[in-house]
Protein backbone atom coordinates (compact mmCIF):
# COMPACT_ATOMS: atom_id res chain seq x y z
CA UNK A 1 0.00 0.00 0.00
CA UNK A 2 1.21 3.07 -1.07
CA UNK A 3 0.91 6.28 1.36
CA UNK A 4 0.35 9.50 -0.01
CA UNK A 5 0.94 12.85 2.45
CA UNK A 6 -2.16 14.50 3.35
CA UNK A 7 -3.12 17.73 0.94
CA UNK A 8 -1.98 20.78 2.64
CA UNK A 9 -4.65 23.91 3.27
CA UNK A 10 -4.70 26.79 0.32
CA UNK A 11 -2.98 29.78 1.67
CA UNK A 12 -2.01 33.50 -0.43
CA UNK A 13 1.27 34.41 1.70
CA UNK A 14 0.61 38.00 0.49
CA UNK A 15 -2.13 38.52 3.00
CA UNK A 16 -1.46 35.47 5.52
CA UNK A 17 -0.03 36.35 8.62
CA UNK A 18 3.83 35.77 8.54
CA UNK A 19 5.14 37.53 11.58
CA UNK A 20 5.71 34.39 13.07
CA UNK A 21 7.33 33.16 10.35
CA UNK A 22 9.33 36.13 9.76
CA UNK A 23 10.89 36.03 13.30
CA UNK A 24 11.27 31.84 13.24
CA UNK A 25 13.90 32.41 10.83
CA UNK A 26 15.82 35.23 12.20
CA UNK A 27 16.48 33.34 15.18
CA UNK A 28 17.36 30.61 12.86
CA UNK A 29 19.66 32.24 10.17
CA UNK A 30 20.60 34.85 13.23
CA UNK A 31 19.78 37.65 11.31
CA UNK A 32 17.71 40.62 11.44
CA UNK A 33 14.93 40.86 7.93
CA UNK A 34 13.96 44.25 6.95
CA UNK A 35 10.40 44.48 7.24
CA UNK A 36 10.49 47.31 4.89
CA UNK A 37 11.90 45.33 1.92
CA UNK A 38 9.34 42.19 2.52
CA UNK A 39 8.39 41.04 -0.94
CA UNK A 40 5.05 38.79 -0.67
CA UNK A 41 3.57 36.36 -3.28
CA UNK A 42 1.27 33.79 -2.94
CA UNK A 43 3.80 31.14 -2.12
CA UNK A 44 6.91 32.81 -0.52
CA UNK A 45 8.32 35.58 0.72
CA UNK A 46 11.41 37.46 0.70
CA UNK A 47 13.27 40.05 2.50
CA UNK A 48 16.85 41.62 2.44
CA UNK A 49 18.93 40.84 5.46
CA UNK A 50 21.24 43.05 8.28
CA UNK A 51 24.26 41.43 6.16
CA UNK A 52 23.34 42.45 2.89
CA UNK A 53 21.92 38.99 1.97
CA UNK A 54 18.09 38.41 0.97
CA UNK A 55 16.26 35.44 2.56
CA UNK A 56 13.42 33.91 0.27
CA UNK A 57 10.65 31.94 2.53
CA UNK A 58 8.67 29.06 0.80
CA UNK A 59 5.75 27.46 2.32
CA UNK A 60 5.10 23.93 0.56
CA UNK A 61 2.74 20.92 1.27
CA UNK A 62 3.85 17.88 2.14
CA UNK A 63 2.05 16.52 -1.22
CA UNK A 64 4.06 18.62 -2.90
CA UNK A 65 7.44 17.66 -1.94
CA UNK A 66 8.04 14.47 -4.41
CA UNK A 67 11.45 11.92 -3.73
CA UNK A 68 13.94 14.65 -4.94
CA UNK A 69 13.18 17.39 -2.09
CA UNK A 70 12.42 21.08 -2.41
CA UNK A 71 16.15 22.20 -2.88
CA UNK A 72 16.30 23.70 -5.48
CA UNK A 73 18.29 26.59 -5.27
CA UNK A 74 20.51 24.35 -2.84
CA UNK A 75 21.45 22.48 -5.68
CA UNK A 76 21.88 24.82 -8.28
CA UNK A 77 24.45 26.23 -5.99
CA UNK A 78 26.80 23.60 -8.21
CA UNK A 79 25.62 24.68 -11.71
CA UNK A 80 28.47 26.20 -13.62
CA UNK A 81 28.87 29.11 -16.06
CA UNK A 82 25.30 30.47 -14.53
CA UNK A 83 24.74 33.68 -13.37
CA UNK A 84 22.83 33.47 -10.53
CA UNK A 85 22.99 34.66 -6.67
CA UNK A 86 25.50 32.85 -4.53
CA UNK A 87 23.66 30.75 -2.15
CA UNK A 88 24.66 31.26 1.27
CA UNK A 89 22.70 28.57 3.47
CA UNK A 90 19.05 27.87 4.59
CA UNK A 91 16.63 26.18 7.29
CA UNK A 92 13.82 23.62 6.95
CA UNK A 93 11.33 22.79 9.45
CA UNK A 94 8.05 21.16 9.62
CA UNK A 95 4.89 23.16 10.38
CA UNK A 96 3.46 22.39 14.06
CA UNK A 97 -0.02 22.53 13.31
CA UNK A 98 -0.51 21.95 9.25
CA UNK A 99 1.15 18.89 7.00
CA UNK A 100 3.58 21.72 5.23
CA UNK A 101 7.06 22.62 5.50
CA UNK A 102 8.74 25.70 5.89
CA UNK A 103 11.87 26.46 3.68
CA UNK A 104 14.34 29.97 4.02
CA UNK A 105 17.13 29.93 1.63
CA UNK A 106 19.70 32.97 1.96
CA UNK A 107 21.36 33.97 -0.68
CA UNK A 108 23.70 37.02 -2.38
CA UNK A 109 21.53 39.92 -3.18
CA UNK A 110 20.24 40.55 -6.95
CA UNK A 111 22.62 42.58 -9.08
CA UNK A 112 19.76 44.56 -10.15
CA UNK A 113 16.29 44.63 -10.22
CA UNK A 114 13.62 42.13 -11.82
CA UNK A 115 13.05 42.56 -15.08
CA UNK A 116 9.09 43.06 -14.54
CA UNK A 117 6.07 41.32 -13.97
CA UNK A 118 6.11 37.24 -14.94
CA UNK A 119 4.01 38.16 -17.81
CA UNK A 120 5.21 41.80 -19.62
CA UNK A 121 3.17 44.38 -21.53
CA UNK A 122 6.22 46.63 -22.52
CA UNK A 123 9.42 46.41 -24.15
CA UNK A 124 12.07 46.11 -21.33
CA UNK A 125 14.56 47.15 -24.18
CA UNK A 126 17.44 44.85 -22.74
CA UNK A 127 20.92 45.52 -24.00
CA UNK A 128 22.08 42.93 -26.47
CA UNK A 129 25.33 42.31 -23.67
CA UNK A 130 22.14 41.11 -21.74
CA UNK A 131 21.12 39.06 -24.35
CA UNK A 132 24.56 37.42 -24.39
CA UNK A 133 24.79 36.75 -21.10
CA UNK A 134 21.16 35.43 -20.94
CA UNK A 135 21.97 33.08 -23.63
CA UNK A 136 25.50 32.14 -22.05
CA UNK A 137 23.54 30.85 -19.24
CA UNK A 138 21.31 29.03 -20.52
CA UNK A 139 23.35 27.17 -22.99
CA UNK A 140 25.37 26.39 -19.88
CA UNK A 141 22.77 24.91 -18.18
CA UNK A 142 21.47 22.86 -21.09
CA UNK A 143 25.05 21.07 -20.84
CA UNK A 144 24.86 19.84 -17.01
CA UNK A 145 23.84 16.42 -15.62
CA UNK A 146 21.65 16.17 -13.34
CA UNK A 147 18.70 13.47 -11.30
CA UNK A 148 16.14 16.54 -10.26
CA UNK A 149 13.31 16.67 -12.65
CA UNK A 150 11.83 19.68 -13.51
CA UNK A 151 8.51 20.68 -11.86
CA UNK A 152 6.99 23.52 -13.50
CA UNK A 153 4.10 24.80 -11.60
CA UNK A 154 5.25 22.36 -9.16
CA UNK A 155 4.39 19.55 -10.88
CA UNK A 156 6.91 16.99 -12.73
CA UNK A 157 6.80 17.19 -15.88
CA UNK A 158 6.76 13.69 -17.55
CA UNK A 159 5.96 12.95 -21.20
CA UNK A 160 2.58 12.25 -20.52
CA UNK A 161 2.15 15.27 -19.15
CA UNK A 162 3.64 16.83 -22.36
CA UNK A 163 1.61 14.63 -24.30
CA UNK A 164 -1.62 16.01 -22.45
CA UNK A 165 -1.08 19.31 -23.04
CA UNK A 166 -0.30 19.64 -26.70
CA UNK A 167 -3.52 17.44 -27.16
CA UNK A 168 -5.34 19.50 -25.55
CA UNK A 169 -4.58 22.21 -28.24
CA UNK A 170 -4.63 20.17 -31.57
CA UNK A 171 -8.01 18.78 -32.75
CA UNK A 172 -6.17 15.87 -34.37
CA UNK A 173 -3.28 13.20 -33.23
CA UNK A 174 -1.35 12.20 -36.38
CA UNK A 175 1.45 13.61 -35.09
CA UNK A 176 3.91 11.90 -32.32
CA UNK A 177 4.29 14.05 -29.18
CA UNK A 178 7.14 11.88 -27.88
CA UNK A 179 9.99 13.93 -26.75
CA UNK A 180 13.63 13.13 -27.77
CA UNK A 181 16.13 14.82 -25.83
CA UNK A 182 15.81 15.67 -22.08
CA UNK A 183 18.00 18.47 -20.21
CA UNK A 184 18.28 20.11 -17.50
CA UNK A 185 16.07 23.52 -17.69
CA UNK A 186 15.12 26.09 -14.88
CA UNK A 187 11.54 25.30 -15.20
CA UNK A 188 10.04 28.65 -14.31
CA UNK A 189 11.67 31.07 -16.67
CA UNK A 190 10.00 34.08 -16.98
CA UNK A 191 10.29 37.93 -16.66
CA UNK A 192 9.99 38.17 -12.97
CA UNK A 193 13.25 35.57 -12.38
CA UNK A 194 15.92 37.73 -14.27
CA UNK A 195 17.73 41.01 -14.01
CA UNK A 196 18.46 43.89 -15.96
CA UNK A 197 20.45 45.53 -16.78
CA UNK A 198 23.06 43.01 -15.33
CA UNK A 199 21.61 39.78 -15.85
CA UNK A 200 21.03 36.99 -13.35
CA UNK A 201 18.76 34.45 -12.83
CA UNK A 202 17.40 33.41 -9.70
CA UNK A 203 14.16 30.99 -8.16
CA UNK A 204 15.45 27.74 -8.86
CA UNK A 205 12.72 25.64 -6.79
CA UNK A 206 11.79 23.79 -9.80
CA UNK A 207 14.87 23.32 -12.25
CA UNK A 208 15.57 19.85 -13.21
CA UNK A 209 15.10 17.73 -16.62
CA UNK A 210 13.01 18.75 -19.03
CA UNK A 211 12.15 18.25 -22.85
CA UNK A 212 14.58 20.79 -24.63
CA UNK A 213 13.24 24.11 -25.15
CA UNK A 214 11.04 24.39 -22.02
CA UNK A 215 12.17 27.83 -20.97
CA UNK A 216 12.95 29.31 -24.28
CA UNK A 217 9.04 28.56 -25.08
CA UNK A 218 8.43 28.97 -21.60
CA UNK A 219 10.02 32.89 -21.95
CA UNK A 220 8.52 33.36 -25.25
CA UNK A 221 4.79 32.78 -24.29
CA UNK A 222 5.20 35.28 -21.30
CA UNK A 223 6.49 38.21 -23.81
CA UNK A 224 3.59 37.16 -26.45
CA UNK A 225 2.12 40.93 -25.53
CA UNK A 226 4.81 42.64 -26.58
CA UNK A 227 5.65 41.32 -30.20
CA UNK A 228 8.59 42.41 -30.96
CA UNK A 229 9.67 41.10 -27.69
CA UNK A 230 8.14 37.81 -28.35
CA UNK A 231 10.11 37.60 -31.89
CA UNK A 232 13.52 38.62 -30.01
CA UNK A 233 13.11 35.67 -27.92
CA UNK A 234 12.43 33.44 -31.04
CA UNK A 235 15.35 34.65 -32.68
CA UNK A 236 17.69 34.19 -29.52
CA UNK A 237 16.46 30.43 -28.97
CA UNK A 238 15.50 29.76 -32.49
CA UNK A 239 18.09 26.62 -31.74
CA UNK A 240 16.11 25.21 -29.34
CA UNK A 241 12.70 26.42 -30.84
CA UNK A 242 13.13 25.30 -34.32
CA UNK A 243 14.02 21.74 -33.28
CA UNK A 244 11.24 18.87 -32.99
CA UNK A 245 11.38 19.10 -28.68
CA UNK A 246 11.14 22.74 -29.18
CA UNK A 247 7.98 22.77 -31.12
CA UNK A 248 6.51 20.71 -28.99
CA UNK A 249 7.32 22.74 -26.07
CA UNK A 250 6.00 26.03 -27.97
CA UNK A 251 2.78 24.10 -27.82
CA UNK A 252 3.07 23.25 -24.13
CA UNK A 253 3.53 27.05 -23.81
CA UNK A 254 0.49 27.45 -25.92
CA UNK A 255 -1.60 25.55 -23.60
CA UNK A 256 -1.06 27.61 -20.65
CA UNK A 257 -2.52 30.84 -22.84
CA UNK A 258 -4.90 29.13 -24.49
CA UNK A 259 -6.12 26.64 -21.22
CA UNK A 260 -9.42 26.32 -20.08
CA UNK A 261 -8.59 29.17 -17.22
CA UNK A 262 -7.51 31.57 -20.25
CA UNK A 263 -9.26 34.98 -19.88
CA UNK A 264 -10.79 35.79 -22.88
CA UNK A 265 -8.87 39.86 -23.01
CA UNK A 266 -5.58 38.38 -22.56
CA UNK A 267 -3.60 39.76 -25.71
CA UNK A 268 -1.45 36.77 -25.60
CA UNK A 269 -4.32 34.46 -26.65
CA UNK A 270 -4.47 35.15 -30.79
CA UNK A 271 -0.75 35.09 -31.63
CA UNK A 272 -0.67 31.83 -29.59
CA UNK A 273 -3.22 30.75 -31.44
CA UNK A 274 -1.66 31.32 -34.36
CA UNK A 275 1.57 29.60 -33.51
CA UNK A 276 -0.14 27.11 -32.45
CA UNK A 277 -1.72 26.00 -35.53
CA UNK A 278 1.57 27.11 -37.68
CA UNK A 279 3.36 24.35 -35.17
CA UNK A 280 1.03 21.53 -35.50
CA UNK A 281 0.69 22.00 -39.41
CA UNK A 282 4.62 21.92 -39.15
CA UNK A 283 4.93 18.50 -36.87
CA UNK A 284 2.05 17.02 -39.51
CA UNK A 285 4.25 17.97 -41.94
CA UNK A 286 7.35 16.03 -40.45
Amino acid sequence: MTLSAPAARAVDLRVEPVDNVLEHVERSLQAELDRETVVRKRCSVGARTDRRTWVRIERRGLDKIGMQGWNGTECAARLEGITQPGWRGCVVWRDADEPVMWRADETDLLPSAPVGNAILSEDPKLQDSWWQAFNASLDALAAQDTRRLATPDTETITQALVTEAVRSISLSDDFDTTVERWVPAHADLNWANMTAPRFSLFDWEDWGNAPRGLDSASLWGSSLAVPALADRVRHERRHDLESRDGKLMTLFACSKVLGPDAHPQDPRMEPARRMAEQIIAELQAD
